[in-house]
């Protein structure tokens, strides 16, 4: 490998992947840290997938809708501060703000939390309620995440980020 890509490399996989901790007594590292992001309901079923739309107010799916059992315990995918808890539409619904400026929201959800509260990753937020329209089982939770105004497949988060080394020219 050139010398110049085994520089390039040394600089830019620290950042990628974050440092790794050393054990105190020489031995071998300590264990990658737990993923980012966790699926809102287990076990993960996607009745609907995410279609985004081709402008902001065109027609697509901004979310995933994930089927699960009502009463399901609902938690937060990403640790971030709960925005909203409550009504919208007629629908209850619970969003939260994560580092990154992402947001994610869940419907319909009864909410167990209330807006400014911190949550953890996989900590309940609420609980699933049945109602959503176009839901060919009992219940399921709509799931979105977003960035600013462009909608994203929540489902990418659940998915390791893929590293990619291009050539150096």
């Amino acid at each position: 490998m050139p010398r110049r890509l085994l520089a390039v490399c040394a600089l830019v996989l620290p950042l990628v992947l974050g440092p790794v901790p050393a054990a105190a007594d020489g031995a071998a590292p300590a264990p990658a840290p737990a993923a980012t992001w966790v699926a809102p309901l287990a076990p993960l079923e996607v009745t609907r997938p995410f279609d985004a739309p081709d402008s902001p107010y065109g027609p697509g799916h901004r979310g995933v809708d994930l089927a699960g059992p009502p009463g399901s315990v609902v938690v937060a995918a990403g640790s971030g501060v709960v925005v909203f808890a409550g009504m919208v539409a007629g629908r209850p619904v619970v969003s939260l703000a994560h580092p990154g400026g992402l947001r994610t929201t869940y419907e319909p959800v009864a909410p167990t939390v209330r807006a400014g509260m911190p949550v953890a990753r996989g900590s309940p937020i609420g609980t699933l309620l049945a109602g959503h329209a176009g839901c060919p089982v009992a219940a399921c939770l709509h799931w979105g995440a977003r960035r600013g105004t462009g909608y994203l497949d929540p489902l990418l988060l659940l998915r390791p980020p893929r590293v990619r080394l291009l050539p150096w020219s």
